[in-house]
C-alpha cells in the first residue's frame, strides 16, 4: 500500500485544518459563554498560517523569522491576558491555545506530520473538555494521585539510575530487583483501583476477587474483621476470602510468566487447578441474605507507596540470600522446608526469588513454590477462623481440603 507523500501543499492544508479546528471550538465557547474570547473561527486559521509561513521563511534562509514570529504571538496574547486581568476575568487557556496553534502551524512544515496533528488535536480536545476535566479533578482522590506520582517516581526516575550489574556472590542486581518490585506493585495497584472504584457497587464476593489481585491475605483479614463486627455476614465474608485466595494463584502465575517463563510448562496447570478448586469451594459456601449490607468493599491499603515498595525489595533480597544459603547448606530439598516457613507471610518474594534465572532445578523449585502456596492457604484459613468464631467449622474443612489438594501437586513432576 502506497503511503501519503506529505508535500508542502498537503502540509499547508493540515496546518489550516488544525487552525479551523481550534477556531471552531473557540467560536463555540464564545457563543456559549456570551463573552469575548481571544480568537475564533477566522483568527486561529490565520495564526496557523502565520506559523506555517514563518517556518517556510526560516527554511529558505530567514532564520530569525520563526523565533520572531513566536515572540510576536506571545506579545499579542500577553496584551489580551492583561486586558482580561483588568476586566477581572481570569484564566490563560485561550491565550496559550493561540500560541499552540502557531506552533502546530510551524510543525506542520518542519517535522513529521503526526506531531503537528497531535498538538492541534490535543489543543482542541483540552479546550472542549474543560467541564469534564474539572469534574474529574473534583472527584480525584488526593491519596491516589500522590500514589500515582510515586509510581512515576520509582519507574521513570529511580529505575533508570540504578546500576544494572550483579553484586556479591548472590548475584544481587539492583535493576532486576527494582523491576520485580515495580511489577508486583503495578499488578496490585491495578487491583486496588478496580476494587476502590467498583467495590462499593458490587457484592463482597466480587470485592474479594478484585482485592485478591492486591493481597489475598489483606482481604482475608479485612473481611474477617468485618464479619467479626457483624456475624450475620460471616458466610459472605468466608466466600470473599476464598475467592481472594483463588486469585492469588493466578496473580502468582502472571508474575512467574514475566520473571521466569521457563517455569510455566511445569506450574501453570497446577496453579489453574488450585484456583479452580478455590472457586468451587467458594461456590459451595452458602451466602447470607444479600440485604445485610455485604456490598461494602473490604478496605485495602494502597500497594504503591514508597515504604511498602522498599520493604518488599528488602524482603526479596533477604529471601534471595536465604534461599542461596539453604541450597548450599541443606541442598535443594531444604527449599521445600523454607517454602513451608515463608508461607505464613507474603509468599511473592520467595516465589519470585525461585523463579528468577538461576541454577535451581524445576523439580525442586516448583514443589517449593506449591508448598509455599499451601502454607499460605493454611495460614489464611487460620487468620479467618480466629477472627470469625461462628464460621470456624466451615472455614476449617474448606481450607484444609484446599490445602490437601496441594499435596499431590507437590509430588507430581
Amino acid at each position: 500500500m502506497n503511503t501519503i507523500e506529505w508535500t508542502p501543499q498537503l502540509r499547508f492544508a493540515v496546518a489550516l485544518a488544525l487552525g479551523f479546528l481550534v477556531g471552531l471550538e473557540r467560536e463555540g465557547a464564545k457563543v456559549d459563554k456570551k463573552t469575548m474570547v481571544f480568537g475564533g473561527v477566522r483568527t486561529h486559521p490565520m495564526i496557523a498560517m502565520f506559523g506555517f509561513g514563518c517556518a517556510w521563511l526560516s527554511q529558505i534562509g530567514v532564520a530569525f523569522i520563526l523565533p520572531a514570529g513566536l515572540a510576536a504571538m506571545i506579545a499579542l496574547t500577553s496584551l489580551s491576558y492583561s486586558a482580561k486581568i483588568r476586566a477581572e476575568r481570569f484564566g490563560s487557556t485561550t491565550e496559550f491555545s493561540a500560541i499552540l496553534t502557531f506552533v502546530a502551524g510551524a510543525l506542520a512544515l518542519l517535522v513529521d506530520i503526526w506531531a503537528a496533528m497531535a498538538v492541534g488535536v490535543l489543543n482542541a480536545i483540552l479546550l472542549s473538555e474543560k467541564s469534564s476535566l474539572e469534574t474529574w479533578v473534583e472527584r480525584l482522590d488526593r491519596a491516589e494521585f500522590l500514589a500515582t506520582l510515586k509510581f512515576l517516581l520509582v519507574t521513570l526516575i529511580v529505575l533508570p539510575v540504578l546500576p544494572n550489574q550483579s553484586y556479591t556472590r548472590y548475584e544481587l542486581n539492583p535493576t532486576h530487583i527494582w523491576e520485580i518490585v515495580i511489577l508486583v506493585s503495578t499488578i496490585g495497584f491495578v487491583g486496588y483501583f478496580l476494587s476502590k472504584r467498583l467495590g462499593d457497587r458490587v457484592g463482597l464476593w466480587l470485592s474479594g476477587l478484585l482485592g485478591g489481585v492486591v493481597s489475598s491475605t489483606a482481604v482475608t483479614v479485612a473481611v474477617g474483621r468485618a464479619a467479626q463486627t457483624d456475624p450475620s455476614r460471616g458466610r459472605n465474608a468466608l466466600q470473599a476470602a476464598i475467592l481472594a485466595s483463588s486469585v492469588m494463584y493466578l496473580r502468582i502465575l502472571v508474575l512467574i510468566a514475566v520473571v521466569g517463563p521457563q517455569f510455566l510448562p511445569y506450574i501453570w496447570w497446577k496453579c489453574a487447578i488450585l484456583a479452580a478448586s478455590g472457586v468451587v469451594l467458594a461456590l459451595l459456601t452458602p451466602r447470607n441474605d444479600p440485604s445485610d449490607g455485604s456490598h461494602i468493599a473490604p478496605p485495602l491499603h494502597n500497594p504503591f507507596e514508597i515504604t511498602p515498595a522498599v520493604l518488599f525489595a528488602a524482603v526479596f533480597v533477604i529471601l534471595m540470600v536465604v534461599t542461596s544459603v539453604v541450597k548450599s547448606t541443606l541442598g535443594n530439598s531444604g527449599l521445600i522446608g523454607l517454602g513451608a516457613v515463608v508461607g505464613v507471610s507474603d509468599i511473592d518474594p520467595f516465589i519470585l526469588s525461585l523463579a528468577r534465572p538461576g541454577d535451581t532445578p524445576f523439580g525442586v523449585a516448583v514443589p517449593a513454590m506449591i508448598v509455599a502456596m499451601m502454607s499460605n492457604t493454611i495460614a489464611k484459613g487460620a487468620y479467618f477462623g480466629f477472627l470469625v468464631r461462628g464460621e470456624r467449622k466451615e472455614t476449617a474443612w474448606r481450607f484444609l481440603l484446599w490445602a490437601a489438594i496441594h499435596i499431590p501437586l507437590v509430588l507430581m513432576p
